[in-house]
């Protein structure tokens, strides 16, 4: 275990270029691939591993998936279930400083503690933490019993057992821990890995495969210094910004990573690669551009061909100035380097936000051999996929979630699941909206914290539209995620809010609504989802494949461990019909009136 420096950094930022690395000295990691035979239980350890973010860097104390971070590619076919023995085995002290300084200063954007700056402290309570882990696949669906429940974290010497089914079409998932309160700090600390679908649609495209396929998981993080030389330590430092009120602002740091590696290259043949890229940063959204040696733009030589529940029905062009990815989203990129032959391309980030100042992720070194390459871009992808549509691809018959996104009095993140009620009995916690067709809608908060009562409840294999709405004026865009399902946004639209943060309700009924056109990744299938202030975001999906209770959240995992985060529940229509919510009728008819169109919601 590397000690733990306590004495205060030296004043003043670290203003060597790069804080003295060098940047794409190191070739990028390719996590180990596992490949699971058929009906097996396989047990990945999470275990203390010391490893270098960058070979100028000493080693770092990280935990990890079976001794790596990220931890190692889980491949798997559709329809072939596996169970994963998740083995607690990590020993020792929590890995991470974590401190705290004023917003005005900036202590998001440089490395070292700070401490003998004004304003700056220790965050009480980290250092002590224990290694209590849970383990959820993100995107599976799976029974509530494997799908990492957050209060279901066990000590060292435990194990979570979890069987996945696989019964879904190609798709990247991704696994990470999930322990309440504090997923973030665990997150933090390297446990997280991606998990692949395979099926034989995805087969049949004959994309590039083996070497040519590789996986890009972009984090951030921020390093402790030696006080007396300023040098970097290679202890993983969790330091955040705090308002004049105490609220802190969510983790960003100045060194990125792509697959554990600070700033790497990658040496690429000139032709087809397929990279399957995740964000699995705390909070920052990237908007990635691949760039020449001039900081030029070349996204037309990339294309997109599928998000986070699977292939586009076509490749995509990236949007104008880039493609922006939230935490928790995963997108399938096609890159062609053939016409780059002896160049080098850049994968860089557009919007630096809080805390970056060095824009550029990795490095593209292209071979200047010509390469035979048997891939070509196929006009046509998935031949499963369905647009969905009301009343045909989406059924009349389905259910429908109101989600409020805003900001409460103390000026704190806040997700409210709502109920309709007939009137506006006054006070907060009031949400209305106007119909544009006429009429109007009064929703209450039915819950506000992860363990308020449950109050979204949905039948087994029936259709929903989540209704997200974020009536905040300003604030932060939220990476929405929902537990079991996929979804297809249907529509993203613009309003004028009247919600008010002191009193925590709607002045006025929101109006003025406007569509946004959505991209045309969005039409792909996905779990998560950017909600931005203002934005009312409409997605669909059927709740199949498992029961129980689950989770949806902000995939802002400071937000989330803060209360950004709620249960619902999938149960078999047969036993929603006896079951009696607080208010005295059923859940089942509860969720019939709840359904009825309105707004062009569907």
């Amino acid at each position: 275990m590397t000690e733990i420096i306590e004495r205060p950094a030296a004043a003043g930022p670290i203003t060597a270029p790069n804080w003295g690395l060098t940047k794409f000295l190191d070739p990028l990691r390719i996590p180990p691939v596992l490949r699971p035979r058929g009906r097996e239980t396989i047990t990945i350890p999470m275990v203390v591993q010391r490893q270098r973010l960058h070979s100028e860097l000493p080693e770092s104390t990280l935990w990890t998936y079976a001794g790596h971070f990220p931890g190692p590619t889980i491949e798997v076919r559709s329809g072939k279930q596996l169970r994963i023995s998740w083995s607690n085995e990590i020993d020792g002290e929590f890995p991470l400083a974590a401190v705290q300084g004023p917003i005005t200063d900036g202590p998001a954007s440089r490395p070292g503690r700070d401490l003998d700056r004004p304003g700056y402290s220790i965050i009480e309570g980290v250092a002590d933490l224990p290694s209590w882990t849970v383990v959820h696949l993100h995107g599976a669906r799976t029974n509530a019993g494997n799908d990492g429940w957050a209060h279901n974290a066990g000590l060292k010497g435990t194990s979570q057992l979890a069987e996945y089914q696989n019964q879904q079409q190609a798709m990247p998932l991704w696994y990470h821990d999930h322990a309440m309160a504090i997923t973030r700090f665990n997150v933090h600390t390297g446990l997280t890995g991606m998990y692949l679908v395979r099926d034989d649609e995805e087969d049949a495209l004959g994309l590039p495969h083996g070497d040519h396929e590789i996986p890009l998981i972009i984090t951030d993080r921020n390093l402790d210094t030696d006080p007396a030389t300023q040098e970097l330590t290679g202890q993983l430092l969790f330091k955040v910004p705090a308002l004049p009120n105490g609220t802190l602002i969510p983790f960003t740091g100045p060194f990125n990573l792509v697959n554990g590696v600070i700033w790497p290259h990658l040496d690429v043949d000139a032709r087809w690669y397929r990279f399957r890229l995740l964000n699995a940063a705390n909070s920052r959204f990237y908007t990635l551009n691949l760039v020449d040696e001039n900081n030029v733009p070349v996204n037309d030589a990339v294309r997109l061909i599928g998000t986070d529940g699977g292939l586009l029905p076509a490749p995509a062009e990236l949007p104008k100035g880039g493609l922006t990815v939230a935490p928790a989203e995963r997108f399938d990129v096609l890159i062609d380097f053939s016409r780059f032959k002896g160049r080098k391309l850049k994968l860089r980030n557009a919007d630096p936000q809080l805390g970056s100042i060095e824009p550029d992720l990795m490095e593209f070194r292209v071979d200047d051999r010509a390469k035979h390459d048997p891939f070509k871009l196929p006009a046509k992808l998935s031949t499963s996929y369905v647009r969905l549509q009301h009343g045909t691809t989406l059924p009349e018959d389905h259910d429908h979630v109101w989600v409020a996104l805003l900001l409460n009095a103390a000026g704190h993140p806040e997700m409210w699941d709502l109920q309709q009620v007939d009137a506006d009995p006054g006070g907060p916690g009031i949400i209305q909206i106007e119909d544009p067709n006429g009429g109007l809608k009064t929703f209450r908060v039915n819950g506000r914290l992860f363990d308020d009562t449950t109050g979204i409840f949905i039948d087994h294999d029936r259709w929903a539209v989540w209704n997200l709405v974020h009536v905040a004026n300003g604030g932060p865009a939220h990476p929405i995620h929902v537990h079991l399902t996929e979804f297809q946004a249907l529509f993203r639209r613009s309003f004028t809010t009247t919600f008010d943060q002191a009193t925590e309700r709607t002045t006025a009924p929101i109006s003025g609504f406007g569509d946004i056109p959505l991209e045309k990744y969005e039409e792909g299938w996905k779990d998560t989802i950017i909600v931005r202030p203002g934005q009312w975001v409409s997605v669909a999906g059927q709740f199949g494949g498992g029961t129980g209770e689950f989770m949806f959240h902000c995939h802002i995992l400071d937000h989330e461990d803060e209360g950004m985060m709620r249960p619902f529940v999938v149960h078999p229509p047969e036993v929603a019909k006896f079951h009696v919510h607080p208010g005295g009728g059923h859940h089942h008819d509860a969720a019939r009136a709840a359904g009825r169109e309105w707004l062009g919601a569907g």
